[in-house]
């Protein structure tokens, strides 16, 4: 954060701060392990999928933009087995090839709750409140790249590099458009929400969104649609 004369300004980088600190507190939590991201962060002209898995979510309110991670195999079959051994699962019933659908429904539900995690501190700290659409995953064997249906003015790209535990990398990508929150007075944000509450709020909804009737194929042909795709 910066200061000028109005004072003090949160900016597209410390937005990117907060979401990255949603990723290493989320996934460190669900993973047991230690996740961090690069201390340099690249500014980008262009926000895409890449192999061998792609996840993004979009969200709209207070501010627009789009959210992309994406993942190797082998970082993207290390996260899902510390997810999963860490949920009490066996290792001889874990999926075998990051092609399985479980390692994409895995990795699309802790997007899910690291995106909650940063609407939660946007409320909290901007007051100001975004909507996200449910997060989408697609194994990839080439780069697709995406653009944002809904118009930005002045569109601010940026990639961030993060590291597991043993050293695999992922990438987060974001689009969002060029924004400042200037603080007219002080506040006192609310209590933290506990990631492990996140993560149980979240196991309830897979298990009601398993129960409802699947998306229908239109649905989703009509998101990527939208995405340029």
């Amino acid at each position: 954060m910066t200061m000028n004369d109005k004072g003090i300004v949160y900016g597209t980088e410390d937005l990117l701060t907060s979401l990255c600190n949603s990723v290493t507190r989320v996934l460190g939590i669900a993973t047991q392990s230690k996740v961090h991201y690069s201390a340099m962060v690249q500014r980008i002209t262009k926000v895409g999928l890449k192999p061998d898995i792609g996840c993004f979510v979009l969200f709209d309110g207070g501010f627009t933009g789009l959210v992309v991670l994406n993942f190797a195999a082998d970082t993207a079959m290390e996260i899902y087995e510390r997810y999963m051994l860490h949920m009490g699962m066996p290792k001889s019933e874990l999926a075998s090839s990051h092609t399985s659908d479980e390692v994409s429904n895995i990795l699309g539900e802790l997007m899910n709750q690291i995106v909650g995690d940063f609407t939660g501190k946007v409320r909290r700290e901007l007051q100001t409140n975004i909507t996200q659409n449910q997060p989408k995953m697609l194994v990839l064997t080439k780069q697709v790249m995406l653009s944002v249906d809904t118009p930005l003015d002045r569109p601010e790209m940026r990639r961030v590099s993060f590291y597991t535990e043993k050293s695999n990398i992922f990438y987060l990508e974001l689009a969002i458009d060029r924004t400042e929150f200037v603080r007219l007075h002080d506040f006192d944000p609310n209590e933290e929400t506990d990631p492990d509450t996140l993560m149980d709020a979240e196991r309830a909804n897979m298990q009601a969104d398993q129960a409802q009737p699947a998306t229908s194929d239109d649905a989703n042909d009509e998101l990527l649609k939208s995405l340029g795709m």
